[in-house]
């Protein structure tokens, strides 16, 4: 059973901009956050891409894993995700390569394909006339793993390129998704498989099942191995885990409509002129979420852990206050037993 004991946790972390601060308190929160991730006995700290979203200061990940790597000492760090269709594949294994030499041991390379922004702001970043699809993240997969094992057939063009720095250990590699797609395709090339519940709950339990099912042994990995990512708000009641919970309600209120702002405090959500529609909203968003005390959100992780198949959870929180997020990891950690010295061998 995925409960208490079993359970292992890891942070996502999107570099939370709060209204009445700026983005870089947002960047120095992180680094003050995975510091302390790190002395409880969190597994992972994941980095997200996000562009031209005013709450989320996360837009290039790699440099941030590497200041985070600098200011720890046993959590693994890395990209959740890099997202492949805005970059080019040779870049990415260098970067990768580069961080893993200064690093070693410790570097995952989370890999998405979405372009996690808007359409406009895909068509900036790529470069590209016309409007950016995922259509080609199986090609620009394909040649990824082919630059860090040198696997390019003799006809290749690229077959003479080797990525710098050399005599480095290709760092874990991790698919990320939201859909039973990007579970078949980590299950065919034996990646491991991330699947985004804070994204789109529904299909969770049924990629993770099909990655399972359709698993096929590789060079990177011999057994499956997934984790599931949520959004978790965690307090020392239920009742101000609600009250705090509130901060991430209306900023995804607010993104939804076309009105992207800071994240909210509990005195401006208590403030807003909510709509009725705009309640019915919030409630149905709060399905994706686990909100509570310990105990509470504890008990409602495990059990979802135990029904996904999943041996390790990735948290994502949003708050105002980073006192209140640093509160919330805190007790989750708890929660659950966490500490440097009971973190598992996750290369297993």
């Amino acid at each position: 059973m995925a409960g208490q004991a079993t359970l292992r946790l890891s942070v996502l972390d999107l570099s939370p901009v709060s209204s009445g601060s700026t983005a870089g308190d947002a960047l120095r929160n992180t680094l003050d956050l995975a510091k302390l991730a790190d002395r409880l006995g969190y597994v992972r700290y994941w980095l997200a891409e996000h562009h031209n979203i005013r709450h989320i200061a996360s837009a290039v990940p790699e440099v941030m894993i590497g200041h985070v790597a600098d200011v720890t000492t046993g959590i693994r760090v890395g990209s959740g995700g890099v997202m492949l269709p805005n970059h080019m594949p040779l870049k990415v294994a260098e970067t990768f390569r580069t961080l893993e030499a200064l690093h070693p041991g410790r570097i995952d390379l989370g890999i998405g394909r979405a372009p996690g922004t808007d359409e406009l702001t895909a068509l900036a970043l790529r470069g590209l006339r016309g409007v950016p699809t995922a259509d080609d993240f199986p090609d620009q997969l394909e040649d990824l793993l082919a630059f860090f094992s040198g696997g390019f057939p003799d006809t290749h063009p690229f077959r003479h390129i080797t990525p710098m720095p050399e005599g480095v250990q290709t760092p874990e590699i991790w698919l990320l998704g939201s859909s039973g797609y990007t579970a078949e395709l980590a299950a065919s090339l034996g990646l491991s498989f991330a699947f985004a519940h804070h994204i789109n709950p529904g299909p969770a339990l049924a990629a993770l099942r099909l990655y399972r099912e359709r698993f096929r042994p590789s060079a990177y990995l011999a057994a499956p191995r997934s984790l599931l990512a949520v959004s978790a708000v965690c307090a020392d009641t239920d009742e101000r885990a609600d009250e705090l919970a509130g901060s991430y309600d209306l900023t995804i209120l607010r993104l939804r409509q076309g009105r992207p702002a800071p994240v909210a405090s509990v005195a401006e959500v208590a403030a807003y002129p909510f709509t009725p529609a705009e309640r019915e909203q919030i409630r149905a968003t709060r399905l994706r979420l686990f909100v509570g005390a310990p105990a509470t959100v504890r008990e409602r992780l495990a059990r979802f852990a135990e029904a996904a198949g999943v041996s390790e959870v990735m948290v994502t929180t949003t708050m105002h206050d980073h006192q209140d997020r640093r509160r919330s990891y805190t007790l989750l950690a708890e929660a659950f037993a966490l500490s440097p010295a009971a973190r598992a061998d996750v290369s297993m």
